[in-house]
C-alpha cells in the first residue's frame, strides 16, 4: 500500500515533466495548423522591411505589385 502511495506522485511528476520537455499536449487544444498572413499583413511586413533598410525601394515596389496581383 505504501509503495503505491509513493509511486503515484512520482509517476504524475514524471508525466508532467515529460509533457513539458517533449511539448506533448494532453486533451484538446490547437491542432498545430498555421495560418497564412493576410495580404494586408504581408504589405505591412513588406513596408517595415523597406523602412528598416532590409530591402530596397525597387524591391519593395516589385514585391508590392506581386502581392496585389500585378505580377
Amino acid at each position: 500500500m505504501k509503495k503505491s502511495l509513493v509511486l503515484a506522485p512520482i509517476a504524475v511528476s514524471a508525466l508532467l515533466l515529460l509533457t513539458g520537455c517533449l511539448n506533448l499536449s494532453l486533451g484538446g487544444g490547437s491542432k498545430g495548423q498555421s495560418q497564412t498572413p493576410t495580404i494586408g499583413q504581408q504589405l505591412i511586413d513588406l513596408k517595415n522591411a523597406k523602412d528598416s533598410g532590409a530591402i530596397s525601394d525597387a524591391e519593395y515596389q516589385k514585391q508590392k505589385e506581386k502581392l496585389l496581383g500585378g505580377n
